[in-house]
């Protein structure tokens, strides 16, 4: 998958605002090259909430271990959920892994390596080992957004 077909992916959900901050738009440059996905149907950025998946394209401090500063790199990160993240994982976010993952592995759903702890999962450079779950959970952490703006307003 590349991230245009990602991006095109989520775009075609319900009330999805993408941002994609870049140089000039008043966003901070660490974000400049990502993007952002909320759930804002009335198409205005939230405050309260945090966006239900990101794609990241390079390292951010503390956020080292995927090495996105390889060519060609990116991770998608998403919050699908406990149940999703138990499914996927086979431990609770907050429970230690059972076994190692590299988190530079492509291709592959795993616990995100530093969000990991409150449940989101990320894989980088989705492939076609896990192109139908990457769309999966990207629809799922949609619903989980949608559900939780309905039940705010």
């Amino acid at each position: 998958m590349t991230m245009d077909e990602i991006i095109s992916f989520v775009d075609g959900l319900d009330g999805v605002l993408t941002l994609r901050p870049a140089p000039g738009d008043g966003s901070p440059e660490i974000g400049w090259g990502d993007t952002f996905f909320s759930y804002a149907p009335d198409g205005v950025t939230p405050t309260a909430t945090q966006p239900f998946a990101t794609i990241v394209t390079k390292n951010y401090p503390g956020d080292e271990a995927s090495r996105l500063d390889r060519p060609d790199t990116f991770r998608v990160n998403i919050s699908a959920g406990k149940d999703e993240f138990i499914r996927w994982t086979g431990h609770a976010p907050r429970e230690p892994a059972p076994t190692e993952v590299d988190p530079s592995t492509a291709d592959a759903v795993i616990a995100h390596p530093v969000y990991g702890t409150v449940g989101w999962l990320a894989v980088v450079n989705p492939g076609p080992r896990t192109e139908a779950a990457t769309r999966e959970l990207l629809h799922t952490a949609h619903h989980l957004a949608r559900s939780r703006h309905e039940r705010r307003t």
